[in-house]
């Protein structure tokens, strides 16, 4: 197989969602250039439309007319947030600071995730969460207080329930700080100082300084990294050729996958480096070389969460062994992804152990592949297969392609089209 071309991939999804929150909560005008036009950021554009935004239909170049923190409005239906945990779990946090009750609700995959761990500290701050079904999952109802400030330990990583609370602080205009086992992806703290407001990183801990407004501001929606990695391992799967990644979020912490496809052996390197709205950008170009096993975990877990599905699969192509440890997160993902990883290694011919935290592949290198692939709805693992079935003389069965819609609706055709 060689590859050839430029792609840009779709616009980053944590950082259109949080463009359309802080628009929606700012102060005047915003323009959002590149959002990204997948199910989940829709999901966060209804639920905004519901509370009371006049959010225009998603667009490459759009505007947003800010409501204020303080200028949202009780919904007259549930809020559907589909299948985004982003979405739950960040406007829960907005709510929870709002003088309104609201259900949310979502589809089955999302019903089952935890929400629990974002009910906790938004209930320390003085909000109240109802949780219909055992398990602490959708659908939940979260009745808006004057909030109190809050310093929160977290006990897991985890950068949707770090913004719940920051947001939180910022609606309800009190101080929060939050303390993380290890650092995770920090969008929202670079986008609320890109809006005047006082965040503060250090130690381990992300302080908000509460103040009355925040200000609107316009946002470049970079390529989304997660996204840019399935090409990035299609590239390093090759036989030949090279693939320009254009317009890439190079956030240092979202580029873990990069960095260990450059330790697996992979020649990858950024080009015209540049900051755009607080975030790093760059063409990331990558070439095949000889691939071999690794080991990921402890704090490089959280920069790679969401790659750990292509990255198995790259495993099953190199020399020797990997092992991935410390990624329990990846149990409540849109799927239980370390079993669906392992399942879907076995049954198209890789070799694969579960672990209770991970898992281990044992590649055998670049071979065709074969077999009938199970998604459980997961975007990330139909896409992860999808580049593995790429490999010449393959043939994965993959029972649900369509699920790629919710972080990249033009996937398969992106595939089809630099894969020569």
């Amino acid at each position: 197989m060689r590859v050839a071309g430029v792609v840009r991939v779709p616009g980053d999804k944590s950082i259109s969602h949080r463009a359309l929150v802080l628009g929606a909560l700012g102060d005047g005008r915003s323009r959002v250039r590149g959002v990204l036009r997948s199910l989940d950021v829709h999901s966060t554009a209804g639920v905004l439309r519901a509370l009371g935004v006049a959010l225009p239909p998603l667009a490459d170049d759009m505007v947003i007319d800010g409501v204020g923190l303080r200028g949202l409005q009780p919904p007259g239906a549930n809020l559907d947030c589909g299948n985004s945990g982003t979405t739950a779990r960040l406007l829960a946090g907005v709510v929870a600071a709002s003088p309104l009750s609201a259900r949310f609700v979502g589809d089955e995959s999302l019903s089952a995730r935890p929400m629990g761990r974002v009910a906790r500290p938004l209930t320390e701050m003085g909000a109240r969460f109802d949780f219909e079904r055992p398990g602490e999952g959708l659908p939940m109802t979260v009745h808006g207080a004057r909030l109190r400030g809050l310093t929160w330990r977290a006990e897991t990583a985890s950068a949707q329930v770090k913004s719940a609370i920051l947001l939180a602080g910022l609606v309800a205009d009190v101080p929060v700080e939050v303390h993380e086992p290890v650092a995770t992806r920090d969008h929202t703290e670079r986008m609320l100082v890109a809006r005047g407001v006082d965040v503060r990183a250090e130690a381990g801990a992300v302080t908000l300084i509460p103040r009355a407004r925040l200000h609107a501001a316009d946002q470049a929606v970079p390529g989304d990294p997660s996204s840019a990695a399935f090409f990035a391992a299609l590239a390093a799967l090759s036989d030949a050729g090279e693939l320009a990644l254009d317009d890439v979020c190079i956030n240092p912490s979202r580029v873990g996958a990069f960095r260990v496809l450059r330790r697996m052996g992979a020649r990858l390197s950024y080009e015209g480096t540049r900051t755009d709205g607080g975030e790093e950008v760059a063409r990331v170009v990558v070439a095949p070389g000889s691939l071999r096993g690794t080991e990921i975990g402890g704090a490089e877990v959280p920069s790679l969460i969401d790659e750990l599905p292509i990255l198995a699969c790259v495993a099953a192509c190199a020399e020797g062994e990997s092992r991935v440890t410390g990624a329990n997160e990846l149990r409540v993902k849109e799927s239980d992804r370390i079993r669906a990883i392992v399942e879907n290694l076995r049954a198209v011919g890789a070799e694969a152990e579960e672990l209770e935290d991970g898992f281990v592949v044992r590649g055998t290198g670049r071979r065709p592949f074969s077999g009938r692939v199970t998604t459980h709805g997961d975007h990330r693992i139909a896409m992860a297969f999808g580049v593995l079935g790429a490999i010449p003389g393959s043939a994965i069965d993959i029972d649900d392609r369509s699920c790629a819609a919710v972080s990249f609706p033009t996937f398969w055709e992106e595939l089809t089209r630099v894969a020569v």
